[in-house]
């Protein structure tokens, strides 16, 4: 049953979720704040869900999106799920500071999640004040409407506010909540939560409602459970390439933190590499580098194993041929993420045709790069200009520690691209489209936060939304966001924040 309503609904709800057996969830109300006050709504990102952001920004928009009350048919829950954690498997997980609102249904009759995030205490707290920080909603909100601009499936920011109340770290902080968008919040871990338990039949209910919410077409396969695997598989070797073409490393790549749908979720201590390192970590408890930029294919391969071990039951009858069907969905988790790199840098370098020696070339200029401690957004951008000929080779050379090392890898670029019958202003636009100018620069974020925590200046990150929802664009008048930081902007570690 909804439980007692308090607001005038903002929200059409459609919830599903919710319908399912009362062991996938508990039934929680966000907690009441002190003095609210709205940090900005998504007005871009309402208007397509089908939302209306002038009532968003209502006195009772201000309310419902801090948590002091509760929509007008609303069911708001917290979802139960496990996860193993740096490799260390946790059974009880669950959302520990954040409460689903609901689901409705956006403008193309997709149905999503609107989850806030810093809501108070729920069942799976663990001894946690189930608050936010202003500093981590504000990254979040930065970062995920930054891969979204990208092209990258992610979680979305609908608004933020703050709380007028204190939260404590290692140091008091102004408190916060972040009102999330996501086509689901189901994990691998949610599997891994029954499975832990041996809940035969929550996951075959969870494995059917994931089929019909986000992958229909299995519905028909020979063996659904085994198309679903196969699917989620496929999905997440996209989404990995994706990351690293824009330099993304996520930081806490645990199974709890990886979204069945396919989207980047949960931005903890994530990052964007400026100078190219593979073995790059900026995440503060990532003391051993499990989640290095370089390590994130293989750990969504170790991730998917454990989500194919849930579905063991339901992928066949005997013992033997189960793991046979494991085994075969998971491997071919190496090859789909090969050929989405390998596409994905043959975009990047302007490359329209498959050649066979095509990722040796990307892999080369990766090395020079790494060798070169030259910027990773930058070196590519600069190609999409650098392609005709050496005239226009400058800026880019500057971006490499000894710029002769790239003389002998830019003629065999040339060469490559020759064999190509291409209008070069239309290679340069692909290339532009593939080869971002912005991204949201560590320490550019860091000052957007620290300004806001410190001295309640929020212009910083206004104007650094506003850079990062154009970044193929060059915006001569912020040309400043598209620099690597100097040495002493230079951010080392980013934080978790929880």
């Amino acid at each position: 049953m909804p439980l007692q309503t308090d607001a005038v609904d903002l929200f059409t709800w459609n919830n599903s979720y919710a319908r399912l057996p009362e062991r996938f969830f508990a039934r929680v109300r966000p907690a009441p704040v002190g003095a609210p006050r709205l940090i900005r709504v998504n007005e871009k990102l309402a208007t397509e869900l089908g939302l209306d952001p002038d009532a968003l920004l209502t006195p009772t928009g201000l309310e419902t999106l801090a948590g002091n009350l509760v929509p007008e048919n609303g069911e708001p829950i917290a979802m139960a799920y496990a996860g193993h954690q740096f490799g260390h498997f946790v059974p009880r997980l669950g959302d520990g500071r954040a409460i689903l609102l609901g689901e409705i249904l956006d403008g193309d009759n997709k149905r999503c999640d609107i989850q806030l995030k810093g809501a108070g205490r729920t069942p799976y707290s663990r001894g946690g004040d189930g608050r936010a920080a202003l500093g981590p909603v504000l990254r979040e909100y930065i970062v995920s409407e930054a891969m979204s601009a990208l092209g990258i499936p992610t979680t979305r920011a609908l608004a933020a506010v703050t709380t007028g109340e204190t939260v404590w770290r290692e140091t008091p902080l102004p408190g916060a909540v972040l009102t999330r968008v996501a086509s689901s919040h189901i994990r691998i871990g949610t599997f891994q939560y029954f499975a832990a338990r041996g809940d035969a039949e929550a996951i075959r209910i969870l494995a059917d409602y994931v089929i019909s919410r986000h992958y229909p077409e299995c519905v028909d396969s020979p063996n659904r459970y085994r198309a679903l695997l196969d699917a989620i598989i496929r999905q997440q070797a996209e989404l990995i390439a994706r990351w690293m073409l824009v330099g993304f490393i996520h930081g806490v790549m645990n199974t709890d933190n990886v979204s069945v749908a396919g989207e980047t979720i949960d931005y903890g201590p994530c990052a964007f590499m400026d100078a190219y390192n593979p073995a790059m970590v900026y995440s503060s408890i990532d003391s051993v580098g499990r989640y290095a930029f370089s390590n994130q294919p293989r750990i969504a391969q170790w991730n998917l194993a454990r989500m194919a071990e849930t579905l063991l039951d339901l992928l066949a009858d005997a013992d033997d041929a189960r793991i046979k069907e494991a085994e075969a969905a998971v491997e071919k988790f190496s090859a789909q993420f090969e050929s989405a790199w390998a596409a994905g840098l043959r975009q990047k370098l302007g490359l329209f045709e498959d050649h066979s020696g095509d990722l040796k070339l990307a892999q080369d200029l990766l090395d020079c790069m790494s060798r070169n401690n030259a910027d990773f957004t930058l070196t590519f951008r600069g190609l999409c200009d650098a392609r005709v000929s050496g005239d226009n080779d400058q800026a880019l050379r500057t971006l490499f520690a000894n710029p002769g090392d790239l003389n002998e890898w830019l003629e065999r670029w040339r060469k490559r691209l020759a064999e190509e019958d291409c209008d070069i202003n239309a290679r340069r636009q692909a290339m532009r489209a593939a080869n971002p100018l912005f991204i949201p620069r560590n320490h550019l974020v860091e000052q957007a936060i620290a300004a806001a925590v410190d001295s309640g200046d929020f212009q910083p990150f206004e104007t650094l939304l506003s850079v990062l929802s154009r970044p193929h664009e060059d915006q001569p008048e912020f040309s400043s966001h598209a620099l690597p930081p100097r040495a002493e902007q230079i951010v080392q570690q980013t934080f978790c924040g929880t």
